[in-house]
Parts: structure tokens; C-alpha cells; sequence
């Protein structure tokens, strides 16, 4: 079992935490930028990366949710998550190909081909900064979205940024959709066992056929951003 965050921060000074996080962040751009660009190179889209250029004024952190308060256990877990599934700078308007949702009044419903990968030939609905297919958009929107559909027969649930995250993090916190307190989980330092118990609905989690160049990671990724979160929470 790994040791809870504010255990090994303990033996670091708030100067080696600073270093060490620049180094680790630095590491993880490197990283994503060579697996991008052996992506754009083989055309071979893995998991649910997209293949973008980064922005020059972005650094490759991932950015903080639209949704204020919560769990930051869960906070960090759903960035973590979004590392994976849609490495990019505006992740909420974001779909499979690289494509812009240009109204987030809804799930933009769109399904674009799979040009590699185990789903050749296939296409997909993948949108979000969850990348959320359109059939799972709705089934957890009815469970979990917090504004109902304006119109009684048109079932549309926003999806705003705030709202991606709201459905995200109520999900997420729902043993009885897991069989498990995820959160209890992340606070006895099961970061791996997290993941693969998510890997089955984002499959670029890892422990299947659809990993990625930042697959590897997720674990050191989970951790430094969960520093971040219970920092900003006042926990840490």
C-alpha cells in the first residue's frame, strides 16, 4: 500500500516538494508531446488521446474543474481521469478526432469514425472532458444531472462544464454503482486498484487494450494532483 500523500510530504521541505513537482510536471510534458507526435505519425489513435498539437501558452497541466467543493480525493481522481481521455487545454468542448463541440447546450450527439485501433471501422460519440459517449451521457445524466430537461419529451441535459463534472463526481462517489467506496479506496493510497476498477468504462485507464502514452503515469499524476486539491481544500 502506498503512503497517503501527507505522510511523504512530511519528509520533504517545501522547497524539494516544489522542485520535485516542477521536474515531475516536465517529465509529463516531454512525455505527452513525444507520445502525441508518435500518434500523429502512425495515425494509430490509442485509447481516447487526441491527437492535438498543444497550445504555446498551455504547459500540459491538467486545469482544475469547472465544479467548486467536493471530495478532493475524488477532485483528483476526475482529473486524473481526464489526463487519459483528453489531454488538452479546453477538455470540455472537446470530442474524439479533435473536433470543437461549439454548443454545450447538450451532448453534441456526433458519431466520428475510428481511423485505428481495436475499433477500426467503428465510429464513436466520445465527447467531453470525460469523453462521454452519447448512450452513457444520458443514462447517468437522468441519475445524476442536478438540472432537469427543459421540455418534458426532449430529454437534453446541459453540457456544460460544470455539469460534466457534476454527473462525473456523483457517479464517481455512488458505491452502489461500483460495489465500492471509491473514496475510501483513494484514501488508503489504492490509487492502482481505482483504476483498474474504472479501466472497464475509460479504457485508457490502463489493464486493457486501449492504453496510451500517459497510461503509464496516472498513478504520479493522481498524487500530485491530489496535493493540489487538498491544498486548495485547506487539508493539507
Amino acid at each position: 500500500m502506498r503512503p497517503s500523500p501527507s505522510q511523504a510530504s512530511e519528509k520533504l521541505s517545501a522547497a524539494e516538494r516544489e522542485q520535485n513537482s516542477g521536474s515531475f510536471w516536465h517529465f509529463l510534458i516531454i512525455l505527452s508531446i513525444v507520445g502525441m507526435s508518435l500518434t500523429l505519425m502512425s495515425k494509430d489513435w490509442q485509447g481516447s488521446l487526441i491527437g492535438l498539437p498543444l497550445d504555446p501558452n498551455w504547459d500540459g497541466h491538467p486545469i482544475p474543474l469547472a465544479m467548486r467543493g467536493g471530495d478532493p480525493y475524488i477532485r483528483a481522481l476526475m482529473r486524473t481521469i481526464s489526463v487519459s481521455e483528453s489531454s488538452d487545454p479546453q477538455p470540455y468542448s472537446i470530442m474524439y478526432g479533435g473536433d470543437r463541440i461549439q454548443d454545450l447546450s447538450s451532448h453534441p450527439d456526433r458519431c466520428i469514425p475510428i481511423v485505428a485501433g481495436p475499433n477500426l471501422g467503428d465510429c464513436t460519440t466520445a465527447a467531453g472532458r470525460y469523453q462521454f459517449l452519447t448512450t452513457t451521457w444520458l443514462e447517468k445524466a437522468r441519475e445524476y444531472h442536478s438540472k432537469p430537461p427543459a421540455f418534458l419529451f426532449r430529454k437534453t441535459y446541459s453540457f456544460a462544464p460544470e455539469f460534466q463534472d457534476e454527473v462525473v463526481y456523483d457517479w464517481l462517489t455512488d458505491s452502489q454503482a461500483w460495489g465500492v467506496d471509491l473514496s475510501a479506496l483513494l484514501r488508503s493510497g489504492n490509487i492502482e486498484e481505482v483504476l483498474q476498477i474504472l479501466s472497464g468504462t475509460w479504457t485508457s485507464l490502463g489493464y486493457g487494450i486501449e492504453t496510451n502514452a500517459m497510461t503509464a503515469s496516472l498513478p504520479e499524476v493522481y498524487y500530485e494532483l491530489l496535493e493540489e486539491e487538498l491544498q486548495a481544500a485547506g487539508q493539507f
